[in-house]
């Protein structure tokens, strides 16, 4: 135990930890490759292609599923290992493939490969830090700011890559090297506390409570909601003619670097507002969505676009706190899995969703924004009752 004190406290340990989160938002990072797919496969409709940047979250769904079983069998270091190593291969596949259905199977397993170790990703900080309340907000921020900052190294190199063709758009994924490396050498998690031939004594039987259903449930209406600022904003670019795909790429990037100084900020506003942090985070999203669905010009788009990373930013290690304390004990592992089911469920769902709403992309943005806005009414009289006393 006191080895393993020490050995979080340190930098390269804290680095390597949070560093397999830089992939847990890179999965539908090639969708700005998705226009250059469309004439490359004769036959398959543009649904179709843009299917491929969705079904990785079925995939991560699988993933998530199955990861707790393989835990049980092969200890949480080696099960992120076996993620790691099939988001790399099948990640970088489609740099080699010109047949669709091996692309949108190499599509599925690399989200497989994510969920072996999405909710881990999470679920190890409080494993380490759970002792310490403030230094848990401020590493469940940082996770937070690695997943932003995945997807914006992602976004912008992409810009690049697509330039080339859209087979080099899936060289991202070997940043998964570098991390699979450090992962390796500085996290030294055991395997589980249980020899051969005593695995039946495994750890303690996980559980779930009201709290984490309730939160669950929430995420998957956050991300149902929030998706379209991925899946929509293209098609509002075009029909409001704002600006070009390069320009709507470098924005997917900015949007994803407002994160990282306000997920790593986290702790600190943590410190000093607590729950505050619930209704206020939601506003801001709210607000975010308005400013975008209301943008006549690129710069209003823009502005909207940081107003709205600024609150997501802010809302989503705020909500894995709340799941945090609220899971029974030793089922943290357990809770953060079926609210990452559902998060993956809510975005794979969500084009469906909202394109039976509206076909209008404007009116897709302004149906998030009253969401939001609803939320945050629940979120703010939630918070009057908790602190009522």
């Amino acid at each position: 135990m006191k080895k393993a004190k020490r050995t979080q406290d340190h930098l390269i340990f804290k680095i390597s930890l949070l560093s397999i989160s830089i992939f847990l938002m890179m999965a539908p990072a090639i969708s700005p490759a998705l226009p250059l797919m469309y004439h490359a496969f004769p036959g398959v409709d543009q649904a179709g292609v843009e299917t491929l940047a969705t079904i990785p979250n079925i995939g991560i769904v699988i993933g998530l599923l199955i990861s707790p079983f393989l835990i049980r069998f092969i200890g949480e270091k080696a099960t992120i290992l076996t993620g790691l190593v099939v988001t790399l291969l099948s990640g970088t596949f489609p740099m080699y493939a010109t047949a669709y259905t091996p692309i949108l199977i190499s599509r599925f397993l690399i989200g497989a490969g994510i969920g072996l170790f999405n909710s881990l990703a999470v679920s190890l900080i409080p494993q380490f830090y759970g002792d310490d309340e403030e230094e848990l907000a401020t590493m469940v921020g940082y996770q937070n700011v690695m997943g932003g900052l995945g997807a914006a190294i992602a976004s912008f190199l992409i810009s690049y890559l697509i330039t080339i063709s859209w087979h080099a758009a899936f060289a991202i994924y070997f940043l998964v090297i570098p991390v699979l490396i450090l992962f390796t050498i500085f996290v030294p998690l055991p395997r589980e506390k249980v020899d051969e031939n005593n695995q039946k004594k495994a750890r303690p039987k996980q559980t779930v409570n009201k709290k984490v259903i309730m939160i669950a449930i929430f995420m998957f209406f956050i991300f149902l909601f929030y998706m379209p600022m991925s899946f929509k904003i293209p098609a509002f670019v075009v029909e409001e003619k704002l600006g070009t795909v390069s320009e709507l790429s470098l924005l997917t990037g900015i949007l994803n670097l407002v994160s990282i100084p306000v997920g790593a900020s986290f702790g600190f506003f943590f410190k000093r507002l607590h729950d505050k942090i619930f209704p206020i985070s939601f506003l801001i999203v709210a607000i975010g969505f308005l400013v975008i669905a209301m943008s006549v010009n690129f710069v209003m788009l823009t502005i909207g676009s940081l107003i709205l990373g600024i609150g997501f930013g802010l809302s989503v290690p705020y909500m894995y706190n709340w799941l945090d304390w609220s899971a029974p004990k030793n089922s943290v592992n357990l809770a953060t899995t079926i609210v990452l089911v559902l998060v993956n469920v809510g975005c794979a769902i969500s084009p469906m969703v909202l394109n039976a709403i509206t076909s209008s992309a404007k009116m897709c943005l302004l149906v998030s924004a009253i969401f939001f806005g609803c939320f945050t009414i629940y979120a703010f009289i939630h918070y009057l009752r908790v602190h009522k006393n």
